[in-house]
């Protein structure tokens, strides 16, 4: 059994942003507050994209008298053009100078659109119906697009992250079952399963993330909360792994060692110096993968001051 240290967080969780920038100017959530879809969450100062919004429209009328007075002079060219009172080439520009407003015309259609999308833009709404986690901006504060503004969690679901050693990861599989326990709630435990296991270490190179699924019953877990999830991992060979506590294990230039005391007489016995290779340190001692048998006794004090054949006292 190995137990990991973890966080609980919603299953879905959104962190909301504006799509530009500005001052914000209404928030009326806070933090702990549920929301419908569509709810306004924050709104920026709209002013100066109002004024983007009106420079693109008298812009776009102006290109549209260009365009109509562009037509009508392409017309009356075209027609004195057939009645030869004018050249092949004034019909050319006439006729260039007319498909060039009719350009300007659909550019300006285009940058009203994106103006009036700015606009809109400036209203921050709830996505999906939800609760509010965090408010990372205040009233007046300037924020640039894409800067979190709240941290929206939705679903009943909540999940678990936890990260887990690269020496145990194989030993991990989706749908295996575990248990959960957070420090908040002491008296209960909370059956879980692994939804997702990590195939790239994380920014420490050292472990892998696991994502762990809570079932029903989870009434008083809040996100947020420190959580400690329970992995059952088989032992090598099927045989529980040996474990002593690190203290009895010595390094020197010729390995690790432990000294394995064998019985004499009279309540004696005699310290013999024994090779281990060991596994993981864990919250129960060390690991002895090899160079003890159940049953060994062995020395956890004073290993400094043993030597190899040394008479001791049990």
């Amino acid at each position: 059994m190995r137990r990991f240290s973890g966080v609980a967080q919603s299953a879905v969780e959104a962190p909301l942003s504006f799509r530009v920038a500005g001052t914000v100017q209404q928030l009326p959530v806070s933090v702990g507050d549920r929301v419908q879809s569509g709810q306004l969450i924050a709104e920026l100062d709209r002013e100066d994209y109002r004024l983007q919004r009106q420079d693109a429209q008298a812009a776009l009328r102006r290109a549209e008298a260009e365009a109509r007075n562009a037509q009508a002079n392409y017309d009356r060219v075209r027609g004195m053009y057939e009645n030869e009172n004018a050249s092949l080439t004034d019909l050319e520009a006439a006729r260039a100078a007319s498909e060039s407003a009719v350009e300007q015309v659909a550019s300006a259609t285009n940058r009203l659109g994106l103006a009036q999308r700015q606009l809109a833009f400036t209203r921050l709404t709830a996505p999906q119906v939800g609760a509010i986690a965090a408010v990372n901006v205040e009233l007046n504060q300037n924020v640039r697009a894409g800067q979190t503004v709240v941290l929206l969690t939705s679903g009943s679901d909540l999940e678990v992250a936890v990260s887990v050693p690269e020496v145990l990861i194989s030993g991990v599989r989706e749908g295996s079952d575990v248990t959960v326990s957070f420090d908040a709630l002491p008296e209960q435990t909370f059956p879980g399963i692994v939804t997702e296991v990590g195939v790239a270490a994380t920014e420490t190179g050292a472990t892998f993330p696991v994502t762990v699924r809570l079932g029903e019953s989870q009434e008083d877990v809040r996100s947020g909360m420190a959580a400690e999830v329970a992995f059952r991992f088989t032992a090598q060979g099927g045989s529980d792994v040996i474990v002593v506590p690190p203290v009895a294990v010595g390094e020197d230039q010729n390995g690790r060692f432990v000294f394995v005391v064998e019985p004499a007489d009279s309540g004696y016995g005699v310290a013999r110096r024994r090779t281990v290779s060991v596994g993981e340190l864990t919250t129960d001692g060390l690991e002895i993968l090899e160079g003890l048998d159940d049953g060994d006794r062995v020395v956890t004090a004073g290993i400094g001051q043993i030597v190899d054949g040394l008479r001791v006292r049990i």
